[in-house]
Parts: structure tokens; C-alpha cells; sequence
């Protein structure tokens, strides 16, 4: 069973018909170059049924974010672990029209006190693409800081960003709101 998270602007719910479809322009377009695109209608397909099908194997995996007012998705967030990474991290796709209102960090923030209340995690990271001013400067809101690098087939070295422990995330969160 796939739980629903709520925000206050956000609700973040698992795949559904119509999910590839509302993400395949921005996975075809330059703007995915930071999660691995630009790809086709196919790939998409397959990224999103991966996505999907991690629930059933690991217990938890991406939520989409839909935005209440609008009705519209917003990106895609969460707890994932897919092969060959090297641990379970909190992944955050934003969909360009969406970007700079203050969502990502709503949506991430949620879906790190779900892995760490849920699903008993210790400790989380992001593994982000070299590059990717936006993303290094959500992490370092959400209080992240650069933890080295990885290897991630077939995307190639990563740099990982280190997530608050639990209590100390809960803390900020209290600070911010």
C-alpha cells in the first residue's frame, strides 16, 4: 500500500495512469539533463514503471508531488534504491514550470521525515549530477552537505550530499516553519 503524503500546497501520491504522459516533454527535453535525459517516450515509460515497481520490491520508492490548487503534477520525490547505488537516497525531479516557488523543498522535506519517521532510516543523502546549481542549493537548504562522490552506472560520478540525522533535520524543520 502506497501511502499518501500531505503538505500544506501538496499531495504527494503514488503513479497513476497518465503520470508518463504528464512527465515525457520534460524528460524528453534538455532540462532532464541533470537526471539523466534526455530520453524518449520509451525510457520514460520505463523510469516511471521503475519508480513504481520499487514499492513492491523495497517497501517505499518516488512519490508524485500534484500541486492541490492546480490538480497538476509537480515533480517527482522521494525514498528510492535502485540498482547499483551505493544506499537508499531521497531524490527530488522538479518540473521546470513548477521551479522556484518553494516545492521541492516542501515536497523533499516531507518525503525525508516519511523515510526517517516511516521507514526507520538513520540517515539519508542525494546523490546529485556535477553541475546542478539548483539541486546543490536545495540540499544545502534542507541542511545537506557535500559527502564525496559516487560511481552510478550508467550515469557516472554523482556527488553525494549527506541529510541531517533525524533528530537533528527535526530541529531545523521546527526552525523553518
Amino acid at each position: 500500500m502506497i501511502p499518501t503524503l500531505e503538505t500544506p500546497r501538496l499531495t504527494l501520491r503514488g503513479f497513476a495512469p497518465g503520470d508518463v504522459e504528464a512527465f515525457a516533454g520534460f524528460y524528453a527535453s534538455e532540462a532532464s539533463r541533470f537526471v539523466g535525459g534526455p530520453e524518449d517516450l520509451v525510457s520514460t515509460w520505463k523510469r516511471i514503471a521503475a519508480y513504481a515497481g520499487c514499492w513492491s520490491l523495497r517497501g517505499y520508492g518516488k512519490f508524485v508531488a500534484v500541486e492541490k490548487a492546480s490538480g497538476r503534477p509537480v515533480g517527482i520525490f522521494g525514498p528510492s534504491f535502485p540498482g547499483g547505488w551505493p544506499e537508499p537516497e531521497i531524490g527530488w525531479t522538479v518540473l521546470p514550470e513548477f521551479e522556484g516557488r518553494g516545492y521541492a523543498a516542501e515536497a523533499a522535506m516531507r518525503t525525508i521525515v516519511f523515510a526517517y519517521d516511516e521507514l526507520g532510516w538513520s540517515t539519508a543523502m542525494s546523490a546529485i549530477f556535477p553541475g546542478n546549481e539548483r539541486s546543490f542549493r536545495l540540499a544545502a537548504r534542507l541542511g545537506a552537505r557535500p559527502d564525496g562522490s559516487a560511481e552510478i552506472e550508467p550515469l557516472g560520478t554523482l556527488d553525494i550530499w549527506r541529510h541531517l540525522p533525524p533528530a537533528e533535520f527535526r530541529k531545523q524543520i521546527a526552525r523553518t516553519q
